[in-house]
């Protein structure tokens, strides 16, 4: 492979301290920060020492705001259709436990699901006496878009989908799935933890209704930050789980009015730190820029699924017509979590997918569990190259 002699590949990995010292192939995990995300959060931590908590978050409220100007642009939204969270999983369930179901009602989710997502449906199965439908997958293991037509119905309340599952590399869809949703008036929830950061996203073209999407994985942000957007037009069809001070105005005489922006899904209390820290991270993936970054991932990505491809007992298990930075595959006869930790020893960081993460795409022992190798654009084609050479070496009789 022949870098792209435009990207600033030397630029980025200077700006990304974990680049000295290993090779980072768990992206799809939790990724390197640059210098200047961690610079901005221990900067304000150490304001807040010196001059306590409500006072520098007061100092910075012009900062603070501004995170969310930066997350619109990313996403190209408008910034009260933003709210920022502790995670993409309180995103997502402050999206989904706002719509209102009634017993009969049907959700549409595609196969890839997430399992924590699943929980959720489950739960309000239970609950609510609705009904959860799983759209087909094609062949080549993406969503069936002819599928999903069929399937429309007045009694579908929502269609929810994963973008990227978190352990393939296939991209679902999104906005033809879009199409089909507004076409019918239903509601859209698109879980993109796994694309945002990585690849451009443009929810108008998307047409999705809510977003949920975490900091910590292709955005390079902090842990413990994520966000969601709702489209300004159903923000006020929704009411949060649940309220306070922040998301809700108290009016007396026990009533309250709910605040009219995205910020209704909020808490008051939040870590400003790791807030301005995603600000930071955001507005260093907008000045990268998301199309030049995926086009060098997918360069990348498919790199290392040639290489892999040529390695002896190994199996790439990725599928589907569009592929991103998540790569995933099994070694014949190995003991997957011994060979992550061989792998860390090296200096090289992946992760395992279990079989159980995501139900219903693993419902009949479909796809084991196996090594996930995501790749993020400050990694370099000598560090795949290293990578795959050390896995050819793994002798699984010898863990």
């Amino acid at each position: 492979m022949i870098p792209d002699p435009l990207f600033p590949i030397d630029q980025i990995r200077n700006d990304t301290p974990g680049c000295l010292k290993l090779i980072h192939l768990n992206n799809a995990g939790s990724s390197l920060p640059s210098q200047e995300t961690l610079d901005v959060m221990i900067t304000y931590l150490r304001l807040e020492a010196r001059m306590g908590g409500y006072e520098a978050a007061r100092l910075k409220a012009g900062n603070i705001s501004s995170v969310y100007d930066s997350i619109s642009n990313l996403i190209n939204a408008y910034s009260d259709e933003i709210a920022i969270t502790e995670s993409a999983t309180r995103a997502w369930n402050m999206a989904f436990y706002s719509i209102k179901f009634a017993p009969g009602d049907r959700i549409l989710i595609s196969a890839t699901e997430y399992i924590s997502n699943y929980i959720a449906y489950a739960q309000i199965a239970k609950r609510n006496g609705i009904i959860v439908d799983v759209i087909p997958n094609e062949k080549n293991g993406q969503l069936s878009v002819t599928a999903l037509e069929n399937m429309i119905s007045s009694k579908v309340k929502l269609i929810a989908v994963t973008h990227v599952p978190s352990n393939s590399g296939s991209v679902q869809p999104a906005a033809v799935i879009g199409k089909i949703a507004n076409k019918a008036g239903i509601y859209y929830l698109l879980d993109a933890c796994q694309s945002v950061g990585q690849m451009p996203i443009d929810v108008k073209e998307i047409g999705c209704d809510f977003l949920s999407v975490t900091g910590r994985k292709y955005l390079r942000g902090p842990r413990g930050t994520g966000f969601l957007f709702v489209r300004k037009e159903v923000i006020n069809q929704l009411e949060p789980p649940f309220l306070d001070l922040h998301s809700a105005q108290w009016m007396g005489n026990n009533s309250y009015k709910i605040r009219l922006d995205a910020r209704r899904f909020e808490n008051w209390e939040f870590n400003i730190a790791a807030k301005l820290g995603l600000g930071a991270a955001v507005d260093y993936a907008l000045k990268i820029g998301v199309c030049k970054a995926y086009s060098y991932i997918q360069s990348l990505s498919n790199y290392l699924r040639n290489l892999l491809s040529n390695v002896r007992n190994v199996c790439v298990y990725d599928q589907g017509a569009d592929l991103c930075g998540i790569v995933t595959f099994t070694i014949q006869n190995a003991a997957l979590l011994k060979i992550r930790d061989k792998l860390m020893l090296e200096g090289v960081n992946v992760s395992i997918t279990e079989a159980t993460g995501q139900y219903w795409a693993n419902a009949n022992g479909a796809r084991p569990a196996m090594i996930r190798a995501s790749v993020h654009y400050y990694n370099t084609p000598d560090e795949i190259s290293r990578f795959v050479e050390i896995i050819s070496r793994i002798e699984p009789a010898n863990l």
